[in-house]
């Protein structure tokens, strides 16, 4: 469904959206109220383990559990053979428990469920596994060397012509763009060339994965966890287990951060087997080892970018070549990144090719605008160059080329009504842009860019008999949804914010819901929430008329009463939503709204990010002073929540930019599974973000909302770059910038 709005969202008058109040889960929160993953139990629970291989690359002979079934405390052990053969998600069946091979370094082999931890963990050294150790590969340029050990023998490569006569590690080519590129290089008066490479980061959330699972003989079980999707993860869960959808209750927890990687299953599958086994619930939780070796980051890249001008700075043509792993099995973002990396840019000629290639790590998953900000760090390093080989502000080259209304994009549709212009014309006015440097400093600009989606929703609504109102959805809350959805309500209804609660309900007891990703929440459960309360009026209208004794079409919703109008109303003064509550039984029952949507028209999000970066020459150590974040929201209807979002992406940022990155030794070991050497920025790592709401709405909501969570992630990796490049002198093409490349780099340009 594309939803176009009946009144223009900037000419509309809002009383509670826009407004800032406080967040309906905070007390819970901060007096440790609130239930995470890892916070039920249930009576006679047992404590599920994993083992886990510690090869990169292997074919599992044999496995001999007979001496852990044995110990004591033991109830159940489960391998591959405890799962079925036929699956519609082959691939993440293998992932949660590998088959013939173990194909990353912490891919589980066999799970064990004991009447403690401590029982558990010490049958698991009696599994005895027989593995033939294969040559691994963990890089994704040396995945296509000709002499690169081969994942899969069987995978057939999608879009590749001519198809490779012999087995190979792409999984998937994509490509996008228009005009002639070649044409386009022969008219450009300066060019230039680099390539680049980003390693893997991971989302870096708190809350370690855990679930507590209960699963009987009759295929019935119920399932708690901390997820982005508990819908998607009762579909997986019931295609893995072979049971039926409606069986499987799944709820989902409060959640300790997910950025897209709690949207699939790693240990949900394993803990329903162990309890079908031992008709006992079994719980879960990762250990922070096992969530960097086995639970997924983001893909690592390899891009190399090819951008003509002319010397008044108009590009001629944009080409680029993006490599993307994505892990053991298909699925890496490079689609996402090569319909992403010249969005930004209004281009006669342009072309990207994105190749999708496995190798010997962790299924990768989301990462907030999954392969996006790998294409822009490229991108927007080159068009940085550009700008200070034409001799224009970095700003104005931007401008020059943007995006806007009735731009044909880089990957296809033509633009409406977005903000990208508005954002850099800010940034360019702000002070910050203006602000004197010190010694050593530099600044930085960078554009971003992303999607937005909608997709299937459900949200049902009741009115309560004291004039509060219940909102149950079914997208789980990470980024303060239930506030947002909440002031929907109010705004709607005519209620006041404090009225309204919100809850995530499970799956048995409301509609599909999509996972909460892709910046969709806000957006298509805001329309649902919207219509649902629309339906709510109408019946409250409805029971006003009856009241009355006039024709419904005579009563209308005005500020959260019903009022007489038109040649049909009488004279009646208006009823309140509570004094229409408080009757609702003796004119009809309850009073309930419901509404299901798979929304479309979510609208395209841009954002301008500015840094300045102070490096030190004799270190190498590169500190962002200062950071501005400019974004189009289109409505922002919590801003507080907004400006987070806007930060948060920031943070994240700057942190995969400087210091983030797996390491692999030669045997593909991870090296630093946890937050010791995994080094994600703490508060003394950042300056204050300054997060600028910029509003152009989006004719697609009713309200204007465009989704924000995701853009703030694109621009930083190149905003940094740039910045350091400022202040050093020096191009770095690889993420990230630590400080013993940056001063590498520095030593090669003395």
């Amino acid at each position: 469904m594309n939803y176009q709005s009946e009144v223009s969202p900037d000419a509309r008058k809002f009383k509670s959206i826009g407004t800032r109040p406080l967040r309906p889960d905070g007390l819970d929160k901060v007096t440790g109220k609130a239930r995470f993953g890892a916070d039920v139990s249930a009576p006679g629970m047992l404590h599920g383990v994993i083992l886990r291989s510690p090869h990169a690359h292997a074919l599992i002979k044999s496995i001999d559990t007979s001496k852990a079934e044995a110990a004591e405390g033991v109830h159940a052990v489960v391998t591959r053979a405890d799962f079925g053969s036929d699956f519609d998600n082959p691939d993440v069946m293998d992932n949660v428990m590998a088959g013939k091979k173990a194909l990353y370094d912490g891919h589980t082999v066999a799970a064990i469920a004991a009447s403690s931890e401590a029982a558990a963990r010490k049958a698991l050294k009696l599994i005895k596994v027989e593995y033939e150790v294969l040559k691994g590969v963990t890089d994704v340029d040396a995945a296509l060397a000709p002499d690169a050990p081969i994942l899969h023998e069987d995978m057939v490569p999608d879009g590749v012509d001519p198809a490779p006569t012999k087995p190979t590690n792409i999984a998937h080519r994509h490509e996008f763009g228009h005009g002639d590129v070649d044409k386009g290089f022969k008219e450009a008066d300066i060019i230039i060339e680099r390539s680049f490479k980003t390693e893997a980061a991971h989302q870096g959330y708190i809350e370690p994965h855990a679930c507590l699972a209960t699963l009987g003989s009759d295929g019935r079980g119920e399932l708690w966890c901390c997820t982005q999707g508990h819908y998607y993860v009762r579909e997986l869960c019931a295609d893995l287990l072979k049971i039926e959808e409606s069986q499987l209750r799944v709820t989902a927890s409060e959640i300790g951060g997910g950025f897209g990687g709690k949207t699939t299953v790693f240990i949900e599958p394993v803990a329903l087997a162990l309890s079908k086994k031992s008709n006992r619930p079994v719980k879960i939780v990762m250990s922070r080892n096992e969530v960097f070796r086995a639970s997924g980051p983001t893909a690592s890249s390899s891009v190399d970018v090819k951008i003509g001008v002319k010397k008044d700075g108009r590009i001629t043509a944009g080409f680029a070549n993006l490599r993307y792993q994505g892990g053991a099995y298909p699925g890496s973002p490079v689609e996402f990144g090569a319909m992403s990396a010249f969005a930004c840019y209004d281009l006669e000629n342009v072309k990207t090719v994105g190749y999708d290639i496995v190798t010997n790590r962790p299924k990768q998953v989301a990462y907030r605008a999954p392969g996006a900000p790998m294409a822009a760090f490229a991108i927007e390093s080159v068009v940085d160059e550009l700008a200070k080989k034409v001799g224009m502000d970095p700003i104005e080259f931007r401008l020059k080329n943007a995006s806007s209304a009735g731009s044909k994009s880089s990957y296809g549709p033509t633009f409406s009504d977005i903000g990208l212009a508005l954002t850099l014309e800010t940034a360019k006015n702000h002070p910050h842009y203006s602000a004197p440097l010190g010694p050593n400093q530099g600044r930085g600009v960078a554009c971003g860019f992303w999607f937005n989606f909608g997709g299937q929703t459900s949200v049902s609504l009741a009115v309560n008999a004291d004039g509060t109102v219940g909102l149950s959805v079914g997208t789980p809350d990470i980024g303060g949804s239930r506030a947002s959805l909440s002031l929907m309500v109010a705004e709607e209804m005519g209620v006041e914010y404090e009225k309204v609660r919100a809850i995530i309900a499970d799956t048995a007891s409301l509609g599909y819901n999509d996972v909460t990703d892709g910046s969709r929440v806000t957006f298509a459960s805001g329309i649902a929430a919207i219509e649902a309360s629309r339906n709510a009026c109408k019946v409250m209208c409805a029971r006003a008329a009856k009241t009355w004794g006039i024709p419904e079409d005579a009563v209308v919703w005005e500020d959260g009463h019903a009022k007489p109008a038109g040649s049909n109303a009488g004279d009646f003064k208006p009823m309140s939503l509570v004094e229409i509550a408080a009757n609702a039984s003796s004119t009809g029952g309850p009073i309930a709204g419901h509404h299901e949507i798979n929304a479309d028209g979510a609208g395209v999000s841009f954002s301008t990010h500015l840094a300045d970066v102070e490096v030190d020459p004799e270190t190498g150590r590169a500190e962002v002073v200062r950071y501005t974040v400019f974004q189009d929201a289109g409505k922002a209807i919590h801003p507080s929540y907004v400006e987070g979002q806007f930060q948060g992406g920031a943070v994240q940022g700057i942190g995969w930019a400087l210091n983030e990155e797996y390491i692999y030794d030669n045997e593909g070991r991870l090296q630093n599974p946890g937050f010791l050497d995994y080094r994600i920025p703490v508060a003394s790592d950042l300056p204050m973000i300054d997060a600028v709401i910029l509003e152009v709405p989006n004719p697609g909501h009713p309200y204007g909302v465009r989704g924000v969570g995701e853009t703030s992630i694109v621009p930083p990796l190149a905003t940094v770059a740039n910045a350091l490049a400022a202040a050093a002198g020096i191009r770095m093409t690889d993420i990230p910038m630590s400080p013993p490349k940056v001063l590498k780099a520095i030593d090669e340009a003395k």
